[in-house]
């Protein structure tokens, strides 16, 4: 059975950060834990003047915030939209179970003429029942429980689960 732990981490991967409150937001850096929702802040979308692509101190959307948690643990993720991300097999693999720091993407179902993945809510999987995210109805990063999810229409679907791979498959 695999481990529910990345080598080199502790199973929750943000009690890694020392001298903050408990609780898996208080132990993200400021940086990512006050983060506004910006719809129009995407992997791909122009950076703020100034700015690193992964900034998400001006706002994001869930995949550029869910990227930029992922970067602070040292996991570099292509600027993918959601089903760029779900069909990708150089820098990420499907995952299941998830473990920490899995990406976890979640939609309402399938769409007649859209590929698999366009417009799914992407989030961090923390740990059994903990999904790190951003997202317009809670307008800064929240933690919620897969339930959470099913009992939203727009993220009934659990798609499922994407790990960053150590060295990107065909990327430089």
């Amino acid at each position: 059975m695999p481990s529910d732990r990345l080598p080199g981490l502790p199973s929750d991967p943000l009690s890694r950060l020392p001298g903050l409150p408990s609780g898996p937001l208080s132990r993200l850096p400021a940086a990512l834990r006050d983060v506004p929702y910006d719809g129009a802040r995407h992997p791909g979308a122009a950076p703020l003047p100034g700015r690193h692509p992964y900034d998400v101190t001006a706002g994001a959307n869930c995949q550029l915030y869910a990227y930029a948690v992922l970067r602070h643990f040292g996991r570099t993720v292509p600027p993918l939209r959601s089903a760029e991300l779900w069909a990708d097999t150089g820098a990420t693999e499907r995952a299941a179970p998830p473990r920490p720091l899995d990406l976890v993407l979640f939609d309402a179902g399938e769409v007649p003429g859209r590929p698999a993945g366009y417009g799914a809510h992407v989030g961090v999987h923390l740990g059994p029942d903990q999904v790190l995210h951003l997202c317009k109805e809670a307008g800064r990063p929240a933690v919620w429980s897969y339930a959470d999810f099913t009992e939203r229409a727009r993220y009934a679907r659990f798609l499922g689960a994407k790990r960053v791979r150590e060295t990107a498959v065909g990327r430089p």
